[in-house]
């Protein structure tokens, strides 16, 4: 077994890292886990796998709910067969997220394979910002950094930064590793605005929920009535914004493939209002359709009720 020399685990431990001191054991025992190899991490994943479907059932009553209501079609053993496929992924994005902290560009762009680059590079040669529409599929956290060591151009990403301190610090060390830039929500139309001839790329996660408050449209999504963010497509329109879907897939344990499909080409309006994130939500849902145990299912993704009217 390789020897991590000390220096490595202290180094990031010091006033510089805004890292309450409360946390630095926290800190250790994640970063020298982080410096194991990915076969000894996935053993802890198999672990963690059985604690949180067997022991804990985390959230299972919320997986096995939201896939009952995503796949009636199913089976009752076609659905128990996802649930553990999922739970298994889930734990193998854990340890994965956690890797992401001291992996090398070399070993990402082994394991991250984009499979038609070329329709996301003829935008950016342009000049144009172009969005990305993903998902919380396969591993999405490693998504972002494999952009950063793939293109030739920059990679953004839209975050909204998390409450506790210490994790907020950890997330924004581990997915600026590797050369990734990050944009706060609340600051996204103000960068847009100041870089919108900028040739990069900005990957938003458009598939989480709305807050009550902030529901504005509906769709049938997975037979339900379901409420999307209309965030990306708002950008595109006002600055005329090239839009792709990214498609990931898992194609082994630790290995992905990115596919990007166009949404929109950002030369004019739209026909029908809504209509990219509409074109959004029919490509996840066939995503979600091919590979159902890559999606993220812990999360009460239907915990709101349309309206009549």
């Amino acid at each position: 077994m390789r020897v991590v020399p000390l220096r490595l685990l202290l180094l990031p431990v010091n006033k510089h890292t805004n890292i309450p001191p409360l946390y630095y054991p926290l800190w250790l025992l994640l970063k020298g886990l982080s410096l194991l190899p990915l076969s000894m991490l996935y053993l802890l994943a198999d672990f963690l796998y059985f604690v949180i479907y067997f022991v804990l059932g985390y959230r299972k009553k919320v997986v096995l709910n939201n896939l009952q209501r995503a796949f009636p079609e199913k089976s009752p053993e076609e659905i128990q067969q996802i649930t553990k496929a999922f739970y298994r992924q889930f734990a193998d994005v854990i340890v994965e997220t956690l890797k992401l902290l001291s992996m090398d560009a070399a070993e990402m762009a082994r394991r991250i394979t984009f499979t038609n680059q070329e329709l996301l590079d003829d935008f950016v040669q342009q000049g144009k910002t172009v969005i990305t529409m993903g998902s919380h599929s396969s591993n999405w956290e490693w998504v972002l950094s494999a952009g950063a060591v793939q293109f030739d151009f920059p990679a953004y990403g839209v975050y909204k930064p998390l409450n506790n301190a210490f994790f907020e610090n950890f997330m924004l060390r581990t997915r600026s590793k590797l050369g990734a830039k990050l944009i706060k929500m609340k600051d996204t139309l103000r960068d847009f605005a100041a870089n919108r001839n900028t040739p990069r790329v900005v990957a938003m996660l458009s598939d989480q929920t709305p807050l009550k408050s902030e529901i504005t449209f509906w769709t049938t999504f997975l037979h339900q009535d379901t409420p999307f963010y209309e965030g990306a497509e708002k950008l595109a329109n006002k600055f005329g914004l090239p839009v792709l879907f990214l498609d990931a897939h898992r194609t082994s344990r630790g290995h992905y493939t990115l596919t990007f499909e166009l949404i929109s080409d950002g030369k004019k309006d739209p026909a029908e209002p809504n209509s990219i994130t509409e074109t959004f939500a029919r490509k996840l849902e066939a995503a979600i359709r091919r590979h159902p145990a890559d999606y993220l299912w812990t999360h009460k993704r239907w915990k709101h009720r349309k309206l009549e009217g």
